[in-house]
């Protein structure tokens, strides 16, 4: 029979990437929910979740289209986005309640997310619930002062050739100082939008977002991976009560 805290979790998510029962990490598992890209719930999304779950967390990934396509959802999400309230982040927090009141996670719960999903989580960062958040190449609201006052632990990745987010490194890193969050917030000069993400090369889209400064890059990513697995070992293997 599956208990209720499961069929809760089930109902939440479109893909949970569950760690590997190991001596070392028998479970429960720190829960991560993870925050897709524009171009919602696909295989990059998914691998982004396998590779946290190998490494021993619990991740959550909310479809935030509900199996709609993403040109149908993009206004409304954004909206809520720049309202910083609405359904999506509605979704997002019955997510992490599920996810910590699964037998399965040990209750703290981060979050991490890249492009538009990156922008909820330096929001979210800011909001009750959450142990620590991981934002990728996310927007950055102009009053992420007031965002950042009292939040989590943040651990931020940018790129230098990131044409639509100049100097977000600075004002998140500036932000966080200010209001003296934890923080580890890096620009990697050479990287650009979306460095973190492989977009499979048959994507119809894959030129267009090259030549707007999209693309992976395997140097940034694998450092920034090896960052975010250090700092969510640190804030999300503890002990102590979520904010």
């Amino acid at each position: 029979m599956t208990s209720p805290a499961r069929t809760a979790l089930a109902d939440q998510v479109g893909y949970l990437a569950v760690p590997v029962v190991t001596s070392d990490r028998p479970g429960p598992w720190p829960g991560v929910v993870l925050v897709h890209d524009v171009l919602g719930l696909g295989d990059d999304m998914r691998e982004q979740a396998d590779w946290l779950a190998a490494a021993g967390y619990l991740v959550a990934v909310p479809d935030l289209y509900e199996g709609k396509a993403a040109i149908r959802c993009l206004k409304s999400t954004f909206a809520h986005l720049s309202r910083q309230q609405g359904p999506t982040f509605d979704r997002l927090d019955a997510t992490r309640s599920a996810l910590a009141d699964d037998p399965r996670c040990t209750s703290q719960v981060g979050v991490i997310g890249y492009c538009m999903g990156g922008g909820f989580a330096l929001l979210l960062a800011g909001r009750p619930g959450w142990s620590a958040a991981s934002v990728n190449y996310g927007p950055v609201p102009d009053d992420v002062d007031d965002v950042l006052s009292g939040a989590c632990p943040v651990v931020a990745s940018f790129g230098g050739r990131d044409k639509g987010l100049k100097g977000a490194a600075e004002k998140v890193r500036a932000a966080a100082d200010a209001a003296g969050v934890p923080a580890d917030v890096k620009e990697y000069p050479e990287a650009r939008h979306g460095f973190i993400n492989r977009i499979s090369a048959a994507w119809p889209l894959t030129p267009v977002l090259k030549v707007a400064g999209v693309g992976y890059d395997h140097d940034a990513a694998a450092d920034a991976k090896r960052r975010i697995l250090a700092f969510f070992d640190e804030h999300l293997r503890t002990l102590t009560s979520p904010g």
